[in-house]
């Protein structure tokens, strides 16, 4: 099969699009023919080698964790999906025409291959960063860094939770975030002031999706364990934030399963920013790499 693949560490020309065995699935795994999938932060961080200490790879390394397409092999004891069900989940190496899911939900016939590849890892990350902090109903967070798709996920789940949201982005970004029902503002100097304006009765929590101004959401809040981090990797040791980064729930299809629900309930959606063929895997980990996505990329692989 073709499946992309990297033997050193470095920029996105490292990437090569190679044949390579195609894998089986072991017992609770399926194998899918993979139609799309999604491009995630974590996948250029590793082939840039910021993990190499933490996750160290075995060369050559595939690459991708989120994927959709049609199941083809079904791995012993797995019940409850059968081949020829369309499906999206997480796995390893899935940018490639086949490939090994450890966690899967049903795609609903209302929901684009494309755009299921883009929700495993945001849904996930998105309720676990809320989880840690035990929000209710009527509460107001802030939302740092809110128009990708870990935020934009975000949005739509504290909204199903009656929680109000305050988003900061880019003023591009602005008309995204109040299509999700969020009260946006920018980054950068005066955030505090801005924010106090936007919430006069204050603050139950933060979220940092940006990486930045981790002080400013410490000093909105008043108390940094209530401020979650899942990018700012030194902020938990420096100022006593919550940190989340490789913590992953334990059963997390039961949250893609959640989100494929509200998707055909027409509350939950991720748009795609832009798509590029599994030949372009490399200009589509450049795109990531360079920031300021508005939902999610997406690699096509058939």
């Amino acid at each position: 099969m073709k499946a992309v693949q990297f033997s050193e560490y470095g920029g996105p020309e490292v990437l090569r699009l190679v044949e390579t065995p195609e894998p089986h699935p072991a017992a609770g795994q399926v194998r899918i023919a993979v139609r799309a999938a999604g491009v995630n932060p974590i996948d250029w961080k590793l082939r840039a080698g910021y993990f190499r200490e933490q996750m160290p790879l075995t060369f050559p390394s595939g690459i991708g964790f989120d994927a959709s397409g049609v199941v083809d092999e079904v791995g012993e004891g797995v019940t409850g999906v059968s081949v020829g069900d369309a499906v999206f989940g997480q796995g390893i190496n899935t940018v490639a025409q086949h490939a090994i899911l450890t966690n899967w939900a049903h795609k609903p016939d209302s929901l684009s291959f494309d755009e299921a590849a883009g929700y495993p890892t945001a849904v996930e990350t998105a309720t676990r960063a809320l989880g840690l902090l035990n929000l209710k109903s009527g509460e107001t967070i802030l939302v740092h860094g809110a128009a990708g798709g870990v935020g934009t996920a975000t949005l739509q789940f504290a909204h199903q939770r009656g929680i109000a949201v305050i988003a900061t982005g880019r003023e591009a970004k602005h008309q995204h975030l109040r299509s999700f029902g969020a009260r946006p503002t920018t980054y950068g100097p005066g955030l505090v002031e801005r924010v106090k304006l936007l919430a006069p009765n204050g603050l139950s929590a933060a979220l940092d999706f940006a990486g930045s101004d981790v002080p400013d959401l410490i000093e909105l809040i008043g108390d940094p364990s209530r401020v979650v981090t899942i990018a700012d990797f030194h902020a938990p040791q420096k100022y006593g934030v919550q940190g989340s980064f490789t913590e992953f729930q334990k059963n997390p299809e039961l949250i893609f399963a959640e989100a494929a629900l509200l998707h055909s309930k027409g509350v939950f959606r991720m748009p795609v920013e832009e798509t590029f063929p599994i030949e372009k895997a490399s200009a589509a980990q450049k795109r990531s790499e360079a920031g300021r996505v508005t939902g999610k990329l997406i690699i096509k692989v058939t």
